[in-house]
């Protein structure tokens, strides 16, 4: 049976599963996987585990695992805290061109990739927007190759944090994205009020927990 590790990565919507090989990772550890975009560095969420060949085949689409690469060393977890010092640096810079060039998007977040191939920017708008001239200015600006990427609202609290009204830490950013869908239904069977405002998320959205 295939062994798998789901890992958390700052920026994704939801855990995604690796092949621990023989790295030794635990949950609570960084790792440095090997995916689409090159090295990345997340967190592992739990101990690797068997599954069986059925849920892998469904949970994966059958597509090939990405491997662990290595249980993160100092020197990786500096290079990631000098990374996210370079992001949170550059929101700044990326919020000063949007505003330049007059875009209806709201800068997100600025994520420099571990690997050093390039900076990805992210935003939310209501709408498709034309970034070209912004992807020149930023580009010419920060000296790196930029990727943009539009997100949604839930993504946005997710990246963003924050508290519900239970007090919690939001549920997608506590558990991820990984929710079936929420329907007004369910508060109405769990007879809570309908006024939007207390059955809504951060996001504006019906609360995931109502499920």
């Amino acid at each position: 049976m295939p062994t798998v590790v789901p890992v958390k990565f700052e920026y994704a919507a939801r855990d995604l599963w690796f092949d621990p090989k023989e790295s030794g990772v635990l949950e609570g550890d960084h790792v440095i996987c090997q995916t689409e975009r090159g090295l990345e560095i997340g967190l592992a969420v739990a101990d690797p585990r068997e599954i069986s060949q059925e849920e892998f085949e469904y949970k994966t689409n059958k597509a090939e695992l990405k491997d662990v690469v290595r249980v993160a060393t100092e020197e990786d977890l500096s290079r990631a805290e000098e990374l996210a010092a370079k992001g949170e640096a550059a929101l700044p810079v990326f919020r000063k061109f949007a505003v330049q060039e007059e875009l209806e998007m709201k800068p997100i977040g600025v994520e420099y990739l571990f690997d050093g191939e390039k900076v990805v920017c992210y935003f939310s708008a209501d709408d498709r927007v034309d970034f070209r001239q912004l992807v020149r200015e930023l580009s010419h600006e920060l000296h790196e190759r930029i990727d943009m990427r539009q997100i949604g609202v839930r993504e946005e609290a997710a990246v963003i944090g924050g508290y519900g009204h239970c007090g919690q830490e939001l549920c997608c950013r506590r558990f991820g994205l990984s929710f079936e869908p929420v329907s007004i239904r369910m508060a109405k069977e769990q007879d809570l009020p309908l006024n939007s405002t207390k059955i809504s998320g951060a996001c504006g959205r019906l609360m995931c927990c109502l499920r």
